[in-house]
C-alpha cells in the first residue's frame, strides 16, 4: 500500500477510525475501536503511526497497513485518556487522564517510563517546543509545567479556580502559550526563559473567545510565518481565527451545525480541518473562510481529527 503524502485521519463516537483522501474526500480505510470512544488522535512524527486515546488505553496503528488490529497497546491509564502526542523525533509519547496522571512512554518499550501526579481530571498536555518541559491542564483550572530534565513540576498556575482548562498550545518557536477553559475564555502568557531552565508565565492577554465552551484551541505553525493565528473550537458550533498580534478576530468559520470538538492546521497554516458532533469533518480555506471539503461517513459525532500533510520527520 503506497503511503499517502497527506494522511487525515478522524474518530468518532461510533467506535470508529477512518482515512480520508484529503483533497477528494473519499475515506479509504476505516478501523473498527469497539472497546470505548477515542478522544484524541495523534500521527507520529515519521508518518508511520496513529494513535488513538480511548477509556482507558492507548492503541497504536500502522498508518500503511489495512490490519484492523493495533500493533501496539499503552495500558496503564485507568481512566480516559485525553491527550496525546509524540516527541519531535518520535522515540517517546507522552499522554494525559482522566485518572489524573500525565505519562511518558518509550515507543520502543512496553510499560510507562514515568509518570507524574496532576491530582484531577487532565484534560490537555502540550510538549513545549524545548522538548524537555510538558505543560498540563486539567479539570480543577490547574496549569502544571513538568520539567523532563528534573524530572518534577517547575510551575503551576491557576488562571480561573474552578473552571476546568479544556486546551493547551504553545507557539512553535515557545514564545506564547494559550490555555482555553469551559467558559469560553482564553488565557495568554508570554513564555520567558529565567536563569534556569524553568519556564515563568507572563500574562499577557485575556480573550472572551467565545459565550460557550472552548474545546479546543491551537496556535497555527512555524510555515505559517509571519502570519500568526489562534484558531478556538467552540460548542456554539463555529471555529474563531483570531490574529495574534493584538488578539483581533480574522474569521468566523460558519458550517457546522453542532459541537465543534478538534481542529488541527495544516503544515503551512493555509488550511484548517475540523471535527465536529454534526458527525463531519470539514477542511477550511484559512484565506477565504470557507470550507472547501466536507468528510461525510461517521454516524455519530465526530471528537477529533489528525492531519500530517509535512515531510517525515525521521531520526537521524
Amino acid at each position: 500500500m503506497t503511503q499517502p503524502s497527506v494522511i487525515l485521519a478522524t474518530a468518532s463516537y461510533d467506535h470508529t477510525i477512518r482515512f480520508w483522501e484529503a483533497k477528494s474526500g473519499r475515506c479509504y480505510r476505516t478501523i473498527q475501536y469497539p472497546e470505548s470512544q477515542v478522544n484524541r488522535l495523534e500521527i507520529t512524527p515519521d508518518k508511520r503511526y496513529l494513535a488513538a486515546a480511548g477509556n482507558p488505553h492507548i492503541r497504536l496503528f500502522d498508518v500503511n497497513s489495512t490490519s484492523p488490529q493495533p500493533v501496539m497497546s499503552y495500558d496503564s491509564h485507568t481512566s480516559n485518556v485525553m491527550a496525546v502526542g509524540f516527541q519531535c523525533d518520535g522515540k517517546w509519547m507522552y499522554s494525559g487522564s482522566e485518572d489524573g496522571t500525565v505519562k511518558i512512554w518509550d515507543l520502543r518499550a512496553p510499560g510507562c517510563q514515568r509518570e507524574y501526579e496532576s491530582r484531577a481530571a487532565v484534560n490537555t498536555v502540550v510538549l513545549h517546543p524545548n522538548q524537555t518541559e510538558l505543560i498540563s491542564g486539567d479539570q480543577n483550572g490547574n496549569i502544571r509545567v513538568w520539567d523532563l530534565t528534573a524530572n518534577s513540576c517547575s510551575c503551576e498556575l491557576v488562571p480561573e479556580v474552578d473552571t476546568a482548562v479544556r486546551s493547551l498550545t504553545v507557539m512553535w518557536d515557545g514564545s506564547l502559550v494559550v490555555a482555553a477553559n469551559n467558559k469560553g475564555t482564553c488565557y495568554v502568557w508570554r513564555l520567558l526563559r529565567g536563569t534556569q531552565t524553568m519556564t515563568n508565565f507572563e500574562p499577557l492577554h485575556k480573550l472572551q473567545a467565545h459565550d460557550g465552551y472552548i474545546l479546543k484551541c491551537l496556535l497555527s505553525p512555524e510555515f505559517c510565518e509571519p502570519q500568526r493565528y489562534l484558531a478556538t473550537a467552540s460548542s456554539d458550533s463555529t471555529v474563531k481565527i483570531w490574529n495574534v498580534d493584538g488578539f483581533t478576530l480574522e474569521k468566523t468559520l460558519v458550517g457546522h451545525q453542532r459541537w465543534v470538538w478538534d481542529c488541527v492546521f495544516s503544515v503551512d497554516g493555509a488550511y484548517l480541518i475540523t471535527a465536529s458532533s454534526d458527525t463531519t469533518a470539514r477542511l477550511w480555506s484559512m484565506s477565504t473562510g470557507e470550507d472547501i471539503r466536507v468528510y461525510q461517513g461517521h454516524h455519530k459525532a465526530t471528537v477529533c481529527c489528525a492531519l500530517h500533510d509535512g515531510a517525515e520527520s525521521t531520526t537521524a
